[in-house]
């Protein structure tokens, strides 16, 4: 594998497992988003490693989140829900502190339409919901070793 390839290889490989770590991290720490995350590290590790993407696919936190996005990008209510709750606690934390008003009114409409679209993406089903013990189990066959 050329120089240049596999430096290029390493950096996907690199961002995919901060990606991964910070999206782990999120699932406890209610201020940090944990969809974007996850759908990053699956982004760059299917660009660095079959075995690491494999693994997201699989794990039971990242997996349903990133196989909702791919099968129609689909968001559960759940993470629905916490963006839009850290979002209106953000927005309350930057009226109270935003050095003017306007600051603070621009940067909530942004995130007030960010919550729309994310509002407006559909969700999974209660079987898809349901079959992600059969898509862990698919996605453990396809581990390499």
């Amino acid at each position: 594998m050329p120089l240049r390839t596999r430096h290029v290889r390493w950096l996907w490989l690199a961002l995919a497992y901060l990606s991964a770590a910070v999206a782990l991290v999120g699932v406890v720490v209610p201020v940090l988003p944990t969809t974007p995350f996850a759908l990053l590290a699956a982004y760059a590790a299917a660009r660095g490693s079959d075995r690491l993407h494999a693994w997201i696919l699989a794990h039971p936190t990242l997996g349903p989140l990133v196989t909702a996005w791919h099968d129609g990008r689909r968001v559960g209510r759940r993470p629905k829900l916490v963006a839009t709750a850290t979002m209106a606690v953000s927005a309350a934390i930057m009226f109270a502190v935003a050095p003017t008003p306007w600051l603070a009114a621009g940067v909530t409409a942004f995130m007030g339409a960010v919550a729309t679209w994310l509002w407006l993406r559909p969700e999974p089903s209660a079987d898809e919901r349901l079959d992600g013990a059969a898509e862990d189990a698919r996605a453990e066959r396809a581990l390499p070793g």
